[in-house]
């Protein structure tokens, strides 16, 4: 008997996408006595990516490491064979800070690098990075400080955590920075923005983690210095680069100090969750996320795995959200054949958030019925 391959994102601050994948193979269940679900949770790189990870049958590895603010926070990271998938905002994220308090010009990603220590420790040789959902825009100083590296105002003196501080710095002493001799780094991501100028990290993305437009000028400037510095001393030039200015600058460190190399964040998620092997056979695909809106266009979990489903001919892809905002042509365009929203049946938003799991199985009876019963 043919399958139906549920792969879902998360719907975000509401259920994670493996409860998302649960649901709905529940109300598909209940629609359809016997029909065969494989459930691929899925994610971009961001928020959920070990969970995503860790549903696909890879190890969590649970840690303390150093918050956004400084102050330990418990972070995973996921772990197969000799891969390590490693979620940024596992370590700094903006879920991270005490009491949900934003700290723009200070909050550090040195949690970030401490997990990739503990990774190569553990022997990985390759890191998959996900890069997204971060509180900090550092251009991921606080990474290399991590591995080693100390920076310098010119009275020799260390500089504070944070990007603002970045505009003092001077130099960087590298000497005990950590090589990762045999170790790829692959940074996932689905932005593309350069480290600076208008379309930067500080520009773009620093506003949404609460800085305001006088911080947003010094951060800015912070990350001009950086990369300045950065780049003199170790003789590369990535400011300028595709996603180099991805979670808060982090991007800009994996591609300078790592080493690594760029990915879309969820084709290459798709080919560690061994999404492909599922679709021979398959009658149906279902996706979805939150919200289901332009952004959705640009890189979005949906859209990829729509994307990845296009291999197999005539399988027809659907998704779920909480709502949706594009149109019938919008979604024809990214390759989703209909989508189906809780706020379409419970018009309440906080009802729609409430009862999500119930309502999102009420949604699959629906698919069930428009796409899979006789």
């Amino acid at each position: 008997m043919s399958h139906v391959v549920i792969a879902p994102d998360k719907f975000k601050g509401t259920l994670t996408a493996a409860q998302v994948a649960a649901h709905v193979a529940a109300g598909l269940d209940r629609a359809c006595p016997g029909l065969k679900t494989v459930q691929v949770p899925v994610a971009d790189g961001g928020d959920g990516t070990v969970d995503a990870a860790e549903a696909a049958g890879y190890r969590r590895v649970q840690m303390g490491v150093r918050g956004p603010t400084g102050k330990n926070v418990t972070a995973s990271f996921a772990l197969l064979d000799e891969t390590a998938i490693i979620e940024s905002a596992q370590a700094c994220g903006l879920t991270r800070l005490p009491g949900g308090e934003p700290a723009p010009l200070t909050a550090t990603s040195r949690g970030v690098g401490e997990l990739i220590l503990a990774a190569v420790r553990m022997r990985a040789k390759r890191i998959v990075l996900g890069l997204g959902g971060v509180a900090c825009t550092d251009g991921g100083a606080g990474l290399v400080t991590a591995l080693g590296g100390r920076l310098l105002d010119k009275s020799g003196f260390e500089l504070p955590p944070g990007g603002a501080a970045l505009a003092r710095l001077d130099q960087i002493d590298v000497s005990k920075l950590r090589d990762l001799p045999g170790t790829e780094v692959i940074a996932a991501t689905d932005v593309d923005n350069p480290l600076l100028g208008p379309r930067g990290a500080a520009a773009v993305y620093a506003p949404q983690k609460g800085a305001s437009p006088e911080d947003v000028t010094f951060l800015e400037n912070g990350l001009m210095r950086w990369a300045d510095v950065a780049e003199q001393a170790l003789g590369f030039r990535e400011r300028d680069e595709r996603g180099a200015g991805a979670a808060g600058g982090l991007g800009f460190a994996a591609l300078g100090f790592l080493g690594a190399t760029m990915r879309p964040g969820i084709e290459l998620m798709l080919d560690l969750l061994s999404f492909p092997r599922h679709l021979p056979g398959a009658r149906l695909v279902i996706t979805g996320e939150g919200a289901l809106d332009t952004q959705t266009l640009h890189g979005k979990a949906p859209a990829g795995v729509a994307r990845a489903a296009a291999a197999a001919p005539g399988l027809r892809v659907v998704a779920v959200a909480g709502v949706c905002s594009l149109t019938a042509s919008q979604l024809r365009s990214a390759g989703i054949a209909r989508a189906y929203a809780l706020a379409d049946i419970e018009p309440d938003l906080a009802r729609c958030r409430e009862q999500a799991g119930p309502l999102l199985e009420e949604l699959a009876g629906q698919i069930a019925r428009d796409w899979i019963a006789p």
